[in-house]
This record gives C-alpha cells, structure tokens and sequence, in this order.
C-alpha cells in the first residue's frame, strides 16, 4: 500500500527462463541497457580458493542471457512499461486489499482501503489475483490461521556499493555455505560498467545456533535497516580474489537485514475468481536466483491462461494455477534441501586452512553432485527453455 513507488531495493538475479518471457514482451532491449549479464558463477572458499565454475546464460548454450540488475530499476522498468501500454489508470498507489465481500454479477467486490484518508470503500473487479508478497493479505484471507513465515535460522544482510570492477566484472560470485557463513557478490549496473565503475551487490548469509531460534528471531520486513557491526565480525579477513571482503561491507551506506524465511507449499492457491501469484503463492528461500524469476514465469503463464479460456475467468484461474502450482511447490522444497551447501561445507571442514587443488577435497561425485544441485534449485534445463513454446498470448 505504498504512497507512491519509488526505486528500492538492492540487486537480484533474473534466470534466462525469466529474461525469455520479459524479451517477448518487447523489454530486451530496455532490460541490457541498465543490467549487467553475467558469464560465470564461480564458488570460493572463504579464502578465496576456487572451488567449482559455470558459465551463466548464454555462455551455458541458452537463447537468453541471465541478468543481474538493481530491483528498482526493474521495478520502473516493468511500471513505465505499464502505463506506457495500460495508461497511468491502470497503477493505484496508497491503496490496500482489506477483504472480499461477495460475488457481483460476472465479478467480485472487494473492499480496499484510501491509506491517505483513511477510510473504505468498495469496488467491482473481474478477477482478484493476490500479488502482495510474503506478508501477503489476500493470502492470509484465502488461508486463515497460517501463521508467520517459516525461519530457518538464517539472517541476512544486504547492501550495494560503487566499487572497483573485480572478479573480471561479470561474475556472481560465492563465497562459504549456508552451514556458518556465506557471502554472495555480483555486479548489477550496466551504466556503471561502461562507466569503468561497478555497482556490487552483496548478500551475507550467517545461520545462527538452534538456541538462538526464538520464532522468527525478527521481522522479516525487506525494507528493515541493519547494522555494519553486526555482520562485519562474520567476514573478518575473508578475501575473494581481488576483492576485499570487509572494505566492501564498510563502504555501503545502508545495510539491509532480514530473516531467510518460506511458508509451506499450499494445496491450492486459490478458488472462485481468486488466485495467488509470486510470493505471495510460494515465498522461497534465495537460492538459485528463482524468487523474482518465478514471479515473473506465474504473471506470463497467468496472463495466457485467462486469455485462452476469455470470458471463463475462473477457468483461467484455475488452469494456471494447475500449471504453475506444483512446479513452483517443488521449487520452494528444493531450495529448503540446500544441497550445495552441504558440499561446500564439507570443503569448509576438510580443509579449513584452504587448499591447492579442490580435487584433493573433493571427490569427482562430489564435485558432480555439485553441478546437479544448482540445475535442480534453477530447475530449468537448457534444451528443454530452448525449445519450448511460447507462453505468450498469440
């Protein structure tokens, strides 16, 4: 129910499945003006021991490139493209969803609420499709009594800050696991690259002990300011390369901090002229870059079902969410399995003091398993995206 939409946030990572439904519709070209596309995921050991490489997008034999790109760039990329094609009515700010009230003629009424004055008031929709996120209203209204999001002991902090090119300026780069302390640093602006500048984005995963698990040790609000002191202790002389682990933390200006957190897979999503979307249907934890990306695969796939199945909305509602359901369900569990990480802290324990050669730490399976776990957390097979059809609506 913001006032007004301003640019916030820090960097995400959209996979080539997603850069392939926003492409078709005609963002492209807007999307590699502002996002750096990177050609490699390298993972470390915290002292920067190279550890196991991929290329990235269409290094990997994709048609798309995968992107890396400040979400707030993204978000005014998507909502001038809105009232470029919808007009300026099509977007309402200071609005909130309160309830539904009852079915109205071929439509639904629901209650919304003025944030500004305070007061509310009813309105006639043809479908209500609830994309309002982790803390999600319309969600908690289709499933009562769920309760708060699921912790698992994970914190994290997040921040961005202009920087030096580092790591060859196009690498997402992963340093420890999940089991103690993780870091995550990658490039997101394409105007500061051609600036031979780089704006980093960092994300620090420290899990903390089961006797610190009090509920959700916190809110998990996007949005809440953290603090240098707490996270820099974690990373005390890790370096990455050329990259200087805690100068970077110390030289970001606001620091985020939020519990890594999901909720359960749902049953259904919704019933009637109502459905979910995004995090609001699945919040998953951030692994394997599928938050935002499955959002934006929910909103392709959405939009072609009610179009095909025009004037039976509730069909449509009901197809898309046959489609997308259990496919975004096995996404969140695979994120909860956090394979990878198991691997790498099997690194962290056998070699402490770091290694020369990762094949004496690691054996040729386990490096294997390594490469699966990732294509199971992305869960998309680059044959399979190459040759699959158009979600589109034509």
């Amino acid at each position: 129910a913001a006032d007004q939409l301003r640019p916030v946030g820090v960097g995400l990572n959209l996979l080539p499945y997603a850069v392939r439904e926003l492409t078709e519709l005609g963002l492209g070209d807007e999307l590699a003006a502002t996002a750096v596309a990177p050609e490699a995921m390298v993972h470390f050991d915290r002292h920067g021991n190279r550890i196991w490489a991929e290329p990235r997008g269409l290094a990997l034999g994709y048609r798309w490139p995968q992107y890396s790109v400040h979400r707030g760039a993204l978000q005014l990329l998507l909502l001038d493209a809105v009232r470029d094609r919808l007009g300026d009515h099509a977007v309402r700010t200071g609005t909130a969803f309160v309830r539904l009230a009852e079915r109205e003629g071929g439509g639904l009424r629901v209650i919304l609420r003025d944030m500004a004055r305070a007061r509310e008031y009813g309105v006639r929709v043809r479908a209500l499709v609830g994309a309002d996120g982790l803390h999600s209203t319309v969600r908690a209204v289709l499933h009562p009594g769920e309760g708060p999001p699921l912790w698992n002991g994970i914190r994290m902090w997040r921040g961005t800050a202009e920087w030096h090119p580092v790591l060859g300026g196009r690498t997402v780069a992963v340093a420890g696991s999940n089991t103690a302390a993780k870091l995550v640093v990658y490039p997101i602006s394409r105007p500061y690259q051609e600036r031979g500048r780089a704006l980093l984005n960092w994300v620090a995963e420290v899990r903390f002990p089961a006797t610190h698990h009090h509920g959700l040790a916190g809110p998990a609000d996007w949005n809440r300011s953290g603090r240098l002191s707490d996270v820099l202790p974690h990373y005390a002389g890790w370096r990455i390369g050329d990259l200087d682990v805690p100068a970077l933390l110390a030289a970001t200006r606001h620091i985020l901090e939020y519990p890594m957190v999901d909720r359960d897979p749902l049953p259904r999503w919704g019933h009637g002229l109502v459905t979910l979307l995004g995090d609001a249907a699945h919040p998953m934890y951030p692994v394997g870059s599928n938050g935002g990306s499955q959002a934006i695969l929910d909103a392709r796939v959405l939009a072609r079902c009610l179009a095909h199945t025009e004037p039976d909305r509730e069909a449509g509602l009901r197809a898309y969410e046959g489609i997308r359901r259990e496919a975004a369900n096995a996404v969140v569990l695979a994120n909860r399995d956090m394979p990878a990480d198991r691997i790498l802290h099997a690194v962290a324990e056998r070699a402490p003091d770091g290694f020369d050669r990762v094949e004496d730490v690691l054996t040729p399976e386990e490096l294997g398993e390594l490469n699966a776990a990732y294509r199971r957390t992305t869960g998309t097979d680059v044959a399979e995206l190459n040759a699959r059809g158009s979600w589109g609506v034509g």
